[in-house]
C-alpha cells in the first residue's frame, strides 16, 4: 500500500489564504476583553505532534500571510505538548494577561472550556464565513454548546475496519457486509487460526464499543426540553448493541482473560504484530499498521452496521481551534482561527500530516488524491456521532464509566441488563451535578 498520507496523535487541522477581515470589530460575549485591538502581538497556541515539523511549515505559511496583510500584526506560535495540556490551558484561563488569543483543542473539551469560561462565543462569525456552509455537521456539532459556536473544527478522525487480506484470501472469506458477518468471520478465523484474535476488541475500548451501539440504533445519552442530558445507555436498542459487543468476548474470538484490559492501542498492536484477523482502528492508526508485520497484508473498509449496505456510525474524534474570550484582539483572533481553520490550510495539512478536513467538498478531493483514506471519508459521510456536549462527559470519561460496564460483561460479572442500568445511573449522577 502507498503511504502518501502522514499520520499523527490526535487528540482525541487549516484556511482559504486569502479571507479578509470584517472591517468592523464583532460583538463580544459577557465577561471578554474590553479591548479589541488591530495591532500589536497575536498569541497561538497549538498541539506539538510526533513529527511535528510538517505542521510547522504550513502554519508558517498561513501566518506569513496573515502578517503581510496586516500591517502592526505580529503572530507568535507556540508548540505546545498535548499530554500537559489541561494545566497549560486551565492556567490561561485564570491568568488572562499571559493567556494566548487563539487555541487548538481536542472536540470532547469543548463543553469544559465553555462552562469554565474559557471560550469566545464566535456563533455570528461562525455564521458569517462562507466556507462553514460546507462544515461537515458533526464537526460542526463538535465547537458547538447549547447552540452557540465556540471555535471551528481543524480536522476529524475516525475509525474503521482493518483486515487482514492475507487470512481472508487463505481462509475463502469474503469481506463482511454487517455487524453480524464480521463475529461470524471474527470466529472461523479464531477457530482455524487459535494463536489469532478473529477480531480484536477491548474492554477498555469505548470508542471501539460505541459504533455497536449506535449501529443498533441506541445512543449513549439524550437532550430533554429542558436542556439537561439523561443516560440512554440502558435503553433497549442500546443494549442490543452492548450485546454484540460484548459477545465478541470469548474463547470463540478474543479471550475475556486478557481481551477484557485492552484499549484501543493495544487492539492496534494486536493487529500491526499479525495477533488480529481484524481490528475497528483510525486513519491515524495507520502509521502504526504499516510499520508492523502487516504491512502489504492488509485493507481498509467501513465497519458495516446491522443491515447489509450500511455502515455503523462512527465516534468523530479531532481538534478545534478557538478564540479565548480573553483576547485583546478579538477581530484579529477571528481572522486568523478562518485562516487556520479554513480549507486552503487543511487540505494542505491533510497532505502534511494526514490530517481529514472536516470540510466535506475537501475530504471529498482528499478521498481522491489518496486512495486509503476512502473508507474513512464514506464512514464520515454516512454519518457520525459525537459524546454527549456537556462538562459532565470529561467525568463520565475520567471515571471509567463505560470501559467498566463493559468489563463487567465481558468477564461474566453482570449481564447486561444489570451492568448497562449501572452505567446509566452514574451518568446521570454527573449529569445531574
Amino acid at each position: 500500500m502507498k503511504l502518501a498520507v502522514r499520520t499523527a496523535a490526535s487528540v482525541a487541522a487549516l484556511a482559504m489564504a486569502g479571507t479578509l477581515l470584517a472591517g468592523c470589530a464583532p460583538s463580544t460575549s459577557g465577561g471578554g476583553a474590553e479591548r479589541d485591538e488591530k495591532t500589536g502581538t497575536l498569541r497561538v497556541w497549538l498541539f506539538r505532534e510526533v513529527g511535528n515539523k510538517p505542521k510547522e511549515r504550513v502554519v508558517d505559511g498561513v501566518v506569513r500571510r496573515f502578517e503581510k496583510r496586516h500591517d502592526g500584526v505580529r503572530v507568535d506560535v507556540q508548540y505546545i505538548p498535548v499530554d500537559s495540556r489541561a494545566e497549560k490551558i486551565k492556567g490561561a484561563f485564570n491568568d488572562p494577561s499571559s493567556a494566548p488569543d487563539l487555541i487548538e483543542y481536542g472536540n470532547t473539551d469543548t463543553a469544559g472550556y465553555v462552562r469554565n469560561g474559557g471560550l469566545a462565543d464566535v456563533t455570528d462569525e461562525f455564521g458569517d464565513w462562507p466556507q462553514a456552509r460546507d462544515a461537515d455537521p458533526t464537526a460542526k456539532e463538535s465547537v458547538t454548546v447549547d447552540g452557540k459556536v465556540y471555535g471551528a473544527p481543524l480536522f476529524v478522525g475516525v475509525r474503521a475496519l482493518y483486515y487482514r487480506t492475507d487470512v481472508f484470501d487463505d481462509l475463502g472469506l469474503e469481506v463482511p457486509r454487517t455487524l453480524g458477518e464480521v463475529a461470524a468471520a471474527a470466529r472461523r478465523i479464531r477457530a482455524e487460526r487459535p494463536g489469532m484474535y478473529g477480531v480484536a476488541v477491548g474492554g477498555a475500548y469505548t470508542y471501539g464499543a460505541m459504533p455497536f451501539i449506535w449501529a443498533h440504533g441506541g445512543q449513549l445519552a439524550e437532550k430533554g426540553r429542558d436542556g439537561r442530558y439523561r443516560a440512554t445507555v440502558d435503553s433497549a436498542r442500546a443494549k442490543r448493541g452492548i450485546a454484540a459487543y460484548t459477545g465478541l468476548f470469548g474463547e470463540d474470538n478474543c479471550p475475556a482473560a486478557k481481551c477484557a484490559e485492552m484499549g484501543g492501542n493495544e487492539n492496534v498492536e494486536a493487529f500491526a504484530a499479525g495477533r488480529a484477523g481484524m481490528a475497528v482502528a483510525g486513519d491515524f492508526n495507520r502509521q502504526a499498521v504499516e510499520a508492523g508485520k502487516v504491512r502489504g497484508d492488509y485493507d481498509v473498509v467501513p465497519l458495516p452496521g446491522v443491515e447489509r449496505g450500511s455502515i455503523a456510525p462512527a465516534f468523530a474524534g479531532g481538534n478545534n481551534i478557538g478564540v479565548l474570550k480573553s483576547s485583546s484582539h478579538r477581530t484579529l483572533a477571528v481572522g486568523l482561527m478562518r485562516e487556520l481553520a479554513g480549507k486552503g490550510t487543511q487540505k494542505q495539512l491533510f497532505d502534511a500530516m494526514g490530517f481529514l478536513p472536516t470540510f466535506t467538498d475537501t475530504r471529498q478531493q482528499a478521498a481522491k488524491d489518496e486512495p486509503f483514506v476512502e473508507p474513512f471519508v464514506k464512514t464520515l459521510d454516512a454519518g457520525t456521532e459525537f459524546v454527549p456536549a456537556t462538562p459532565a462527559w470529561a467525568e463520565i470519561d475520567a471515571g471509567l464509566v463505560l470501559p467498566t460496564m463493559l468489563q463487567q460483561i465481558a468477564g461474566g460479572k453482570r449481564g447486561v441488563g444489570e451492568a448497562a442500568g449501572e452505567a446509566a445511573e452514574k451518568m446521570d449522577k454527573a449529569f445531574a451535578e
